[in-house]
């Protein structure tokens, strides 16, 4: 790697060096759970525990992990815990099915998400985001301040709303977005029900405000399908042909029931954005602390710009750019816990000749946020450092060592998609804004259903002074 200054080392919770006790664990279980980990979880390459005389193992190995996630993933079904938060909001969608109702609602969908056909939505990002970035265009060289978490979030909807449903969700973009914030802020988050292992049909307390927004959420979903049904009926040559049109011709018997589409209308409109917007506001965060890292994006930005490339090229095209992403996604995963548990008993041995075995019921924890951060695994694990994902530097990365899209058969099917949107965005935003800290930016990493900054991420936003705009 080429000489550059110390890398910017942003905020985390520091490993814990003594254990806690079980009030300790579900205090900070219920506030943030990534502040939970002992130093063992970023040295050690498993560890096995229990936690409420549970028996739990932590995986860092890479081998472990492909063995669990992939050779042997018939074995590991989701674990109960993760099921209990998330299904109550999900249902059958994508993130939450499992058998049959996975296989059948992951092949139906998996034609819109091919790198091909998501290549094929590059121009309409591209159209979304230079549409929000005009909302900056008077800030002026001394800048204004803005929630960026809150902006990626926008932004993002607006994208997911255009590409997979053609602009057509019931209640409009900012009333929906809204409605989505809430939903995730209430509804996706751990209860003490949830680490006992309640039922189901036990009340959480502390999402009982949710489910109002869950009600309403779920009442757009139905509306979005009624008006597109109404639409395919009465005027089908005008349909659009996007995502939402595809669930709904895959209603039947050899399809999806009509609650499995809603289920997975809900999970995309909930969800689909979600990650990527964290991952946006926490890339945009750290380059702001980078300089020496700001000037390469900018400098790539502007040189792939003046060419005129079409943005689908974009991805190939900006090796830094797409790093900066890349190395966000490391240091804050979305999606910071996989867990599963293992129906039957295994075992594995590692090149170096130790075994482990894993009983039947053992909760299996595969955790990005301790993984992305390990000290076997990585230079300067907690230093923002995107040169790691440059091309000539990414074979030295196992594929098992960075999850921010999961792994196995239950990968993230947006990957692409999301990679694409992320480098498009990023490059229009920061060829004409450059995004800064201000004296009230002080995040702290907090993990909900996705990787969140406590209290927001406030920036000053102003127009780059010497770049005039080569996108329109």
């Amino acid at each position: 790697m080429d000489m550059r200054p110390e890398p910017f080392v942003p905020p985390a919770p520091v490993p814990r060096n003594r254990l806690l006790n079980p009030a300790e664990v579900i205090w900070i279980a219920l506030r943030n759970p990534l502040e939970l980990w002992g130093r063992a979880s970023y040295t050690l390459p498993w560890i096995e525990t229990k936690f409420f005389k549970e028996r739990t193992l932590i995986v860092n190995h890479p081998g472990l992990i492909r063995h669990i996630m992939v050779d042997n993933s018939a074995n590991y079904e989701m674990s109960e815990i993760r099921q209990l938060v998330l299904r109550p909001i999900l249902k059958d969608g994508l993130l939450t099915a499992e058998g049959e109702v996975w296989r059948r609602s992951r092949r139906a969908m998996a034609p819109v998400f091919t790198p091909r056909h998501s290549k094929g939505f590059a121009g309409q990002m591209l159209a979304e985001v230079l549409e929000f970035a005009r909302k900056y265009q008077d800030v002026g060289a001394g800048g204004k301040v803005f929630d960026i978490s809150v902006e990626m979030t926008d932004l993002t909807y607006a994208i997911l709303s255009e590409t997979l449903f053609s602009g057509e969700i019931a209640g409009g973009k900012d009333s929906v977005s809204e409605d989505v914030d809430q939903l995730l802020h209430r509804m996706g988050r751990i209860d003490p029900m949830d680490m006992m292992r309640a039922p189901p049909w036990v009340p959480r307390l502390t999402r009982i405000g949710g489910r109002r927004v869950l009600e309403k959420f779920r009442a757009i979903v139905a509306e979005t399908m009624a008006l597109r049904r109404e639409r395919m009926r009465k005027d089908p040559d005008t349909v659009p042909q996007d995502f939402l049109t595809l669930l709904l011709q895959l209603e039947g018997p050899e399809g999806l029931t009509r609650d499995e589409i809603e289920d997975n209308i809900l999970t995309f409109i909930g969800a689909g954005h979600e990650t990527t917007a964290r991952a946006l506001a926490w890339t945009l965060y750290c380059v702001g602390q980078s300089p020496y890292i700001r000037e390469r994006m900018e400098e790539e930005i502007d040189r792939v710009l003046v060419t005129g490339a079409e943005p689908v090229e974009w991805l190939d095209l900006m090796p830094w750019v797409r790093a900066a992403f890349e190395e966000a996604l490391r240091l804050y995963p979305p999606a910071p816990s996989l867990n599963r548990a293992a129906i039957a008993r295994d075992s594995w041995t590692s090149p170096e000749g130790e075994a482990i075995d894993i009983d039947a019921g053992v909760t299996v924890l595969v955790m990005p946020w301790t993984l992305h951060r390990h000290e076997l695994l990585w230079d300067k694990p907690r230093a923002f450092m995107p040169e790691r994902f440059l091309p000539e530097n990414r074979g030295s990365i196992n594929r098992f060592q960075y999850l921010p899209f999961g792994v196995g058969p239950r990968t993230c099917i947006g990957a692409t998609f999301a990679l694409q949107e992320a480098v498009i965005a990023l490059s229009v935003l920061m060829h004409r804004y450059r995004f800064d800290v201000t004296p009230k930016t002080k995040v702290w990493p907090v993990q909900k259903l996705t990787t969140q900054p406590r209290n927001g991420m406030p920036m000053r936003v102003s127009l780059r002074r010497s770049t005039s705009s080569l996108v329109n």
